[in-house]
């Protein structure tokens, strides 16, 4: 059975998955119809003169990782399928009710644990470390990761868990280690993946510009009683056409008082609203901007008026970003902003966090938001985007990703557009 791309949005649910979640979705289904309009026939790739991850980068990843471990008072760190695995080794490995994963402990190369009858992929995968213990279908992975922790004295220490294993693997570890206390290994992989090197960053600025290109042929491309659904597949043909798998949120209207989405979304109309909140992935690394424009018609003055306080709220997260300051007080900044100006109190309109961290995730560690003391440093990567949203009215959101920098910050897209022109660069 073919299953359309429009089928699967549909399924995925508007009101239940943000934009990075619309395009996995989108990006795995089939092609959208050929008849596609100028602006997105003439975007060409821009996937050129950027280099993936090296070997080398991954094996300094692991020393870092060593080094955390030896700071946090942890004796090793277990990782299994998900994104910090691929972060600290490259192996990419889907996650079942199966074990895969990697044990490292404060020396020496990692050990692998696999299935038996996937080892032979499972080798494919791991470029770093030579000890791969496999298991049999009647037999427990836990108990070769104790092996592992006790023939590296380990095994009555305190072990790192990555944050994505799902319970039945936690579970599992620590019964077959009575002696060990299983605790949060998210100071070694967020304390490592928050921070992010030059390559880094340049793979994530130029997702990022890709992005906002994307977006702006889709604004080119809006035409009055367009479906939500042919807007969605504009998205991701756009990005595709820019060399990579991609896709957004597309709101319309009153629609775009719902942050994420509607189950049952309108067709465009002239001087609506229209919020385009998506992103991509270039070598692993995200990107997710959001553009918010009125279409077909000049702004009203309360469109006017809301479209740019929310900008000033950007601008006023943007400047107080610095090292060592901490991250609720970005979030305190633009909501100041947006209450100031009688759209509160607190969360009334500004209905979310300020931002998100970003990197090979969407959404990762830390966060813009209230309670959240971590204090900045170079390096760090955030969302900046606040908005305002009125039920049954409109939603006006402006988001582009920002880098903390030795004296303050630096964001990976220039955007100085108006309401009718969205995605300048």
């Amino acid at each position: 059975m073919t299953i359309s791309r429009r089928h699967l949005l549909k399924l995925g649910g508007a009101g239940a998955v943000g934009s990075l979640a619309f395009s996995r979705v989108a990006a795995a289904a089939e092609a959208a119809p050929a008849e596609w309009p100028k602006p997105i026939l003439e975007l060409a790739d821009m996937t050129k003169g950027v280099e993936p991850i090296s070997l080398d980068e991954h094996k300094a990843r692991l020393a870092r990782a060593q080094a955390l471990l030896a700071r946090h008072g942890l004796d090793a760190l277990v990782a299994g399928p998900g994104t910090s695995l691929t972060y600290f080794t490259g192996a990419r490995w889907g996650l079942s009710e199966r074990f895969f994963g990697m044990v490292l402990t404060a020396k020496g190369e990692p050990a692998w644990v696999t299935p038996a009858f996937e080892q032979l992929r499972a080798e494919e995968q791991i470029r770093i470390g030579k000890d791969v213990r496999a298991w049999h279908e009647d037999d427990s992975p836990y108990q070769a990761i104790a092996a592992i922790l006790r023939e590296r004295g380990a095994a009555s220490g305190r072990i790192g868990l990555d944050e994505a294993l799902p319970f039945a693997f936690v579970d599992g570890i620590a019964k077959a280690l009575p002696a060990t206390t299983a605790t949060s290994g998210t100071p070694v992989t967020a304390g490592c993946r928050m921070i992010k090197d030059a390559h880094e960053i340049a793979l994530m600025r130029r997702a990022n510009e890709i992005t906002v290109r994307a977006h702006r042929a889709v604004f080119a491309s809006l035409a009055e009683g367009m479906a939500h659904d042919r807007a969605v597949d504009l998205t991701v043909e756009a990005h595709r056409r820019l060399g990579v798998d991609g896709g957004a949120l597309v709101l319309f209207g009153p629609d775009a008082a719902f942050p994420h989405g509607t189950t049952k979304p309108k067709a465009l109309a002239r001087g609506d609203v229209v919020l385009v909140d998506g992103g991509c992935k270039l070598h692993g690394y995200a990107s997710d901007i959001t553009r918010t424009a009125v279409f077909g018609a000049s702004p009203t003055d309360r469109q006017r008026r809301v479209w740019d306080l929310v900008r000033q709220a950007q601008e006023a997260a943007f400047r107080t970003v610095k090292p060592g300051v901490e991250c609720q007080a970005i979030d305190a900044a633009a909501r100041k902003v947006i209450v100031d100006a009688g759209f509160g109190p607190d969360y009334k309109f500004f209905t979310h966090r300020l931002g998100h961290g970003i990197g090979m995730d969407g959404h990762e560690h830390t966060y813009f938001v209230r309670g959240n003391a971590t204090k900045l440093e170079p390096g760090m990567c955030f969302s900046d985007e606040p908005g305002v949203y009125i039920p049954g009215e409109l939603g006006i959101r402006h988001e582009d990703i920002i880098f903390v920098t030795a004296d303050g910050a630096e964001n990976m897209t220039r955007w100085t557009g108006p309401p009718e022109d969205p995605a300048v660069v």
